[in-house]
């Protein structure tokens, strides 16, 4: 049954996508690249297809159909899990949308879309601890006061974590097929759980088809957005917070390296990268895209194993 909810998933995902990358090319829906990025994207990616993520949350709907009739949970079990990937990918829309009606690289300010993501992540994280309670690890439940500014600040993290991820072909993609893999082979979950990362795996393999370099579509913000969610979601629900740390690892040091760069600029007035993101860095030492792409991959790869391992001594 495993295998068959992936290969539905996964044919259904790549005819979708196919089908969106031949829309967005009519629509001349591209992404207009940032002037302060590196200029080699400006002249390489600015024609290609965005918002490639949209057909993640048609996949998960397909997914909820086939798990409910396979008795893998109930409607109402399946919604709770993919309630906040689907909420953040809305969140991440809005921005892409904005930047296609404008045809500009900024869509919603940082406040805006912060906001945004508070408005939806503080609702969220306070349901879930009072429905379903949020556990560190499996027997080891926090109480709510810790629990759901824990949770928050954890979401909200890794959807802006992914989103500064997702800058090269394949890169964030890549990464969350990396974690997924992870999360399959090291959680124990029921078949809710397990069904839902598998129908992502699926769904993600379908996109790297698509988005491996030379990149035929982008996933856009809604895409990020909607990887980020689900992450979360999986750990959450799998009763393993910590989790999101080694599943989470590339993304987290991407946000860091931009963290960095900002605190640098704004207290010293000098930058510690070249450029960040830091895979940004890299591009402009020399390295080529499929170079820090594999790279990278490598790294979240070699890193996860690490901090899984150090987990599983606790």
């Amino acid at each position: 049954m495993s295998l068959f909810l992936f290969v539905i998933i996964l044919i259904s995902s790549v005819i979708l996508e196919k089908d969106w990358i031949q829309r967005s090319r009519r629509w001349h829906m591209t992404q207009v690249q940032k002037e302060y990025g590196p200029q080699l994207h400006v002249e390489t990616k600015g024609k290609t297809p965005s918002m490639g993520g949209v057909m993640f949350p048609v996949a998960s709907l397909i997914a909820i159909v086939l798990m409910t009739f396979m008795g893998w949970g109930t409607w109402g079990n399946l919604l709770k899990l993919w309630v906040l990937p689907w909420g953040a990918a809305l969140i991440g829309f809005a921005d892409d949308w904005l930047k296609f009606k404008s045809r500009s690289s900024e869509g919603l300010s940082s406040l805006s879309k912060l906001a945004a993501q508070i408005l939806l992540v503080i609702p969220w994280s306070a349901l879930i601890v009072l429905k379903h309670g949020i556990f560190l690890w499996p027997g080891m439940g926090l109480s709510w006061w810790l629990a759901v500014p824990l949770l928050a600040f954890i979401t909200i993290g890794m959807l802006n974590a992914v989103n500064v991820t997702d800058g090269l072909d394949g890169l964030a993609i890549g990464a969350t097929i990396i974690s997924i893999i992870a999360f399959l082979v090291w959680i124990s979950g029921d078949n809710l759980v397990r069904g839902c990362a598998l129908a992502t795996l699926a769904m993600c393999v379908a996109f790297l088809w698509y988005n491996a370099n030379p990149a035929s579509v982008f996933m856009g913000d809604v895409g990020s957005h909607f990887l980020a969610g689900i992450l979360v979601s999986l750990c959450v629900f799998s009763n393993f917070l910590i989790a999101i740390v080694p599943l989470g690892f590339l993304f987290g040091i991407e946000i860091l390296s931009v963290s960095i760069q900002l605190i640098a600029i704004h207290k010293f007035k000098r930058k510690v990268f070249r450029m960040s993101p830091l895979h940004h860095h890299f591009e402009l030492l020399g390295w080529s895209e499929n170079q820090i792409v594999t790279r990278f991959w490598l790294i979240h790869s070699i890193g996860a194993v690490i901090l899984i391992s150090l987990i599983s001594l606790l």
